[in-house]
């Protein structure tokens, strides 16, 4: 399965163009963050062959994988976007695309190498601890990616509400 690289591969109009492949790269970054929420609900199958101290931090795994891989098609979409955005003629056209542009001035504000760090993060740390502490201390690792998943899960449905919005005002531009 290849990815194009450029979001001006279609003869559409180039808005449209832009933000139909912006919005088929969030879907499957969607796609890779319930993939990994998938994999890790499976887990319970492999509970009776694999001990807790196996399980669970390939559990853990699983998230962070899922993390990278979903960050790095956010990365995507901004590096494809940038070079859409070079090519794209008129004034007009860009001040639609505002809304999706605004998502990638804003977020990411923390690189993943931050995200990982737990002294960076004092809040995600706190609440991994606690939940560890109500559990089993193995969880920490998985309650800690967890809220990593969580962080661009909010990323995406950002990125996701302003594609609507920029649909929305090229449906009504059209009619």
């Amino acid at each position: 399965m290849s990815q194009s690289t450029t979001y001006l591969d279609s003869s559409a109009h180039p808005v449209v163009a832009i933000v139909a492949g912006v919005d088929k790269d969030v879907e499957r970054g969607e796609d890779i963050l319930m993939l990994g929420y998938s994999l890790v609900m499976m887990a319970p199958i492999f509970a009776p062959i694999a001990p807790p101290r196996v399980l669970l931090p390939l559990m853990a795994l699983v998230f962070v994988v899922s993390v990278c891989v979903a960050r790095l098609n956010f990365l995507g979409i901004r590096d494809k976007l940038a070079v859409a955005l070079a090519t794209v003629d008129g004034r007009h056209d860009l001040s639609l695309l505002r809304p999706i542009t605004d998502i990638f001035v804003e977020h990411p504000k923390a690189t993943l190498g931050e995200g990982f760090n737990p002294l960076k993060n004092w809040q995600r740390t706190a609440k991994s601890i606690l939940g560890a502490m109500m559990i089993n201390t193995l969880w920490m690792p998985i309650f800690y990616a967890l809220g990593l998943q969580f962080a661009e899960e909010k990323q995406l449905s950002l990125l996701n509400r302003a594609v609507m919005e920029v649909e929305n005002k090229t449906v009504r531009r059209r009619e």
